[in-house]
């Protein structure tokens, strides 16, 4: 198959890399450093049409393609890394989910905050006792008349110390047929949003703390039998995780290139060094590898939402070449990649954060490997 761009979409990269270059390049160094939500950035890519990519039209957003996400997302972190973040907050994960499944009412509410970037949504998934295991969670919702008292916590959310909305995985019953979710608003009386906590990346997240939360029933996203509908839609998350750990990986490459082309030692440059053209011909070669297998996970998505086999596939092959990638970019460098002068050392941070988020390589591994035996492994025996 044929995974080269087509006319119209080699027309959309050129524009997205022309305004990044333009509007985010200057300020990349400060905004990879900056704590807390850029909601002035967030804003600026609404106006340019960069939020709610994947979203319908009829719903506020652009009706584009994975495909176009993708493109938009790498040729965003090309010049800016961080941006690219803003660009899956508003095109993939949570935003996606609400707006795959919500009621006309709730996308009336909570859309158009979000895709104007007034507004942040977050995912209250992961817990203490449920990680990879994510059917383990035990913050329950119980109706109450026309309210769900939602009670349990949440942990490690992306951007929860900023968000304005949560959508949180909640138990309604015992058993994973009883999983579903509900939407907290910020500033409800009984939802507690913690102290920040910060990932090695820089990076924040804020314990949730739902104590008697009590929320109206319209704010129910998916009731009883929902889980399955909210992990489907997290293989359109991991495209936008595979798009970035690959973007960041050839960043610092590209970096690490000009670099060995004007630095010099021993009377030459670097990169007349036949070790340093190897580093460079192995981290080729696994990028090109990585980025066909994430065109294909994004091209052949059916219904817009792609296969978990395909989106296993290439975050494993993402992840890996991004985070290698940006090691072998650090290690050309020497001082410099490891300085924060450079967004290098950045790149090499992040990368590493999505080997865990979005479904640990280990994680990926099991479900290829159930592909590949055509049978369900199940962990918990």
């Amino acid at each position: 198959m044929d995974f080269r761009l087509d006319e119209d979409q080699r027309a959309f990269a050129a524009a997205v890399r022309d305004f990044a270059r333009s509007e985010l390049r200057d300020s990349a160094v400060e905004l990879a450093h900056q704590r807390g939500y850029p909601w002035d950035v967030a804003r600026q890519l609404a106006k340019n049409g960069l939020l709610g990519l994947t979203l319908r039209e009829e719903d506020g957003g652009q009706g584009a393609s994975l495909m176009d996400a993708v493109i938009a997302i790498q040729e965003v972190a090309a010049a800016s890394p961080k941006a690219a973040d803003i660009v899956q907050a508003g095109s993939f994960g949570a935003i996606r989910t609400l707006a795959e499944y919500a009621t006309p009412e709730q996308k009336q509410r909570f859309l158009p905050g979000l895709l104007s970037g007034e507004k942040l949504i977050s995912l209250g998934m992961s817990e203490s006792e449920a990680g990879s295991a994510a059917t383990e969670l035990r913050t329950t919702a119980v109706r109450d008349g026309d309210e769900y008292v939602v009670n349990g916590s949440k942990i490690y959310g992306t951007h929860s110390p900023d968000a304005t909305l949560y959508l949180v995985y909640v138990r309604f019953g015992p058993g994973t047929a009883n999983i579903g979710s509900v939407l907290v608003e910020r500033g409800t009386p009984g939802l507690t949003v913690g102290a920040k906590h910060e990932y090695m990346s820089g990076e924040e997240w804020s314990e949730l703390v739902f104590e008697d939360c009590r929320i109206p029933a319209e704010n129910l996203l998916l009731g009883p039998g929902g889980f399955k509908k909210q992990i489907s839609g997290f293989n359109v998350e991991r495209i936008g995780n595979s798009a970035r750990a690959l973007a960041l990986g050839r960043y610092a490459y590209d970096e690490a290139r000009e670099h060995a082309l004007v630095r010099e030692q021993f009377g030459k440059a670097l990169c007349e060094f036949q070790g340093l053209q190897w580093k460079f011909a192995d981290m080729a070669v696994k990028l090109e590898a990585a980025q066909l297998l994430l065109y294909k996970a994004a091209s052949s998505a059916d219904d817009g939402l792609p296969s978990a086999y395909d989106t296993s596939v290439a975050k494993l092959a993402c992840n890996t070449a991004g985070f290698e990638c940006a090691n072998e970019a650090l290690q050309v460098m020497g001082g410099l990649g490891y300085s924060t002068d450079s967004l290098v050392e950045y790149c090499l941070r992040r990368t590493r954060g999505w080997m865990i988020a979005g479904g640990s390589l280990e994680m990926l591994r099991n479900r290829i490997a159930e592909s590949v035996f055509e049978r369900r492994f199940d962990q918990r025996r």
